[in-house]
């Protein structure tokens, strides 16, 4: 077995939770667990998975895998609690012949969301590259606040440019985490250590409802336009800073429409999609959904017909839940609304397309849709790069593999071409 995963029930939002003491209900689901796992019990192990995630991951798909994984690695000797934030909790697991991160989700019900292995490494400290700064940026809202961090060159002459990095989908980090899809590659950290470098600063934020970012906003209240509030209040911050010359916007994913939302009569110079969709939401949800059964697939669609009409599905099969479950239909409702090819038309300012050869989830496709819509941007494509802006062979499982892997550097061509299109930006 190449990697040791149960699975993890990918969630588009998350509720903000600060870190805190081992909460009690995790510990009695953490005794049942390493009780069942240990007496070869997969069955028991099943039957503390919500209905969602029973859904996903099947009886028969699961047992051979945790079967397989009591034989490779042996009994589960003990498990220390690490961490708990965002409805997760985090334990170093020690099985007999080696030791994981184990990550557990548990719903309101205290039923098993998400169960997780990855690899484990000793904690380091984390280490700011010695050619930049990092500040703590925060923003009061109305219905909370956006904190985030600012890295600035060591040596500063006169005014330079700022970056404002918008990330993509999920419960995405100001480093470009996302803990409950298992992306640990600091993809947003290391491009604003390589823009510092090459003398211009940068601003990444925890999206609203996330890290240390805090909202009254209800999961089923929110919509994409609230992401382009949160963006456009920290473009006027930025352009009310006077150490700055000039605001590029670069929005990574989702978060390249979301700058397309934030820009309308803004003070920014230029904008960068990296990765960005060049097709309406519903078009891409749809095509995803072509591997799935044939019920899913109708299902969806259903879903989808009555979104359209500004009509929301409150019963909801459960292997449904991660993509349309009741409480994120209005996201989807408000995100399925936006064009990206009509947003992008609209733009006024200088505009570069970055679009990696390998990306498995925004294809290149997508890219030349954008620049057929705006004849006007620059296209960086990038070959060998995928969704997390790093070097990663077409093949799925390698490719995907990159997204727990950190230490790995951003693609070579990336942070030279967005420093090309910066610097010629008036």
């Amino acid at each position: 077995m190449k990697k040791a995963v149960f699975f993890i029930v990918v969630l588009l939002f998350t509720v903000k939770a600060i870190a805190q003491a081992e909460p009690a209900n995790y510990t009695a689901a953490l005794t049942k667990f390493k009780q069942y796992y240990n007496h070869n019990q997969p069955d028991s192990i099943f039957s503390m998975f919500s209905a969602e995630m029973k859904a996903a991951l099947p009886l028969d798909k699961f047992k051979p895998t945790t079967e397989q994984l009591k034989a490779q690695y042996g009994d589960l000797v003990k498990t220390d609690f690490v961490k708990y934030g965002e409805s997760l909790a985090v334990y170093k697991a020690t099985f007999k012949n080696d030791v994981f991160l184990l990550n557990v989700s548990l719903n309101a019900q205290n039923k098993l969301t998400g169960l997780l292995l990855s690899p484990y490494k000793e904690d380091a400290p984390q280490a700011i590259d010695p050619s930049v700064t990092e500040s703590p940026i925060l923003m009061k809202t109305l219905s909370g606040q956006i904190s985030g961090t600012l890295v600035m060159p060591k040596t500063v002459s006169g005014k330079i440019p700022i970056v404002l990095i918008i990330g993509d989908s999920g419960p995405t980090d100001r480093d470009g985490n996302n803990a409950k899809a298992g992306v640990t590659a600091d993809t947003y950290k290391l491009l604003a250590y390589g823009l510092g470098k090459n003398g211009i600063a940068s601003l990444r934020y925890d999206k609203r409802m996330v890290g240390e970012s805090v909202s009254t906003t209800k999961e089923s209240q929110l919509g994409i336009e609230d992401y382009g509030d949160d963006a456009l209040g920290l473009i006027n911050l930025l352009n009310d800073d006077q150490r700055f010359s000039k605001i590029i916007i670069f929005g990574h994913g989702e978060g390249a429409l979301v700058a397309m939302i934030a820009m309308s009569d803004t003070p920014v110079k230029a904008y960068i999609s990296a990765e960005g969709a060049g097709e309406q939401a519903d078009k891409m949800l749809t095509k995803q959904m072509e591997s799935k059964p044939k019920y899913m697939a109708d299902g969806f669609k259903t879903i989808l017909d009555s979104l359209r009409k500004g009509k929301t599905t409150d019963i909801v099969d459960p292997s449904l839940y991660y993509i349309a479950r009741p409480s994120i239909q209005h996201f989807l409702m408000t995100w399925c609304r936006c064009v990206p090819e009509r947003g992008i038309k609209k733009i006024k300012v200088p505009v570069l397309i970055i679009q990696g050869s390998t990306d498995l989830l925004i294809t290149p496709d997508n890219a030349a849709k954008l620049k057929k819509a705006k004849s006007d941007a620059t296209l960086l494509l990038i070959k060998g790069m995928n969704h997390i802006l790093k070097d990663a062979p077409a093949d799925e499982e390698q490719n995907y593999a990159t997204y727990s892997k950190p230490e790995l550097p951003l693609s070579s061509e990336l942070i030279p071409g967005i420093v090309d299109f910066v610097n010629k930006v008036r």
